[in-house]
């Protein structure tokens, strides 16, 4: 059964002087201030696509880890996971850089490396995130 999930963007005014409010529809979760200064200045107090990018980002490879760390026979106790997703004014989104920190009982770092190498590449928002770099900095805790 696929699911579909939904936001909405309402935008008032130029791209410039204008905002925005995003609203997580399906969930209801949340609703966001967005504007232009915010994505290319880092403005304050409001979000950005590249943002909200970032959130299903690590959600997506956090759950795409919990689930190769269970697989192989390791579930994690714990994981913590940044994505942070660049964006430069007239060339676009540049790349996401997962950064992870976990607790995992009884696996070796390079097994845990390899897992999460895997993660990432088979993580549907990486595979959607395709046309970027995507690098991993993960650790054990």
């Amino acid at each position: 059964m696929a699911v579909t999930s939904e936001a909405t963007t309402v935008w008032v005014g130029d791209l410039k002087s204008g905002s925005g409010t995003t609203s997580l529809d399906s969930s209801g979760a949340a609703k966001v201030a967005v504007s232009w200064a915010a994505r290319a200045e880092g403005v304050a107090g409001m979000t950005n696509p590249e943002e909200l990018l970032g959130a299903a980002h690590s959600a997506c490879f956090s759950m795409a880890l919990a689930s190769a760390l269970a697989t192989f026979g390791t579930p994690p106790q714990d994981l913590q996971v940044t994505a942070a997703v660049t964006f430069a004014p007239g060339t676009g989104i540049t790349g996401s850089h997962l950064l992870v920190s976990a607790r995992v009982h009884g696996i070796s770092e390079a097994d845990f490396e390899r897992i999460a190498d895997e993660a990432k590449a088979n993580c549907p928002v990486s595979r959607a995130l395709s046309g970027i770099p995507i690098t991993l900095e993960a650790t054990l805790a």
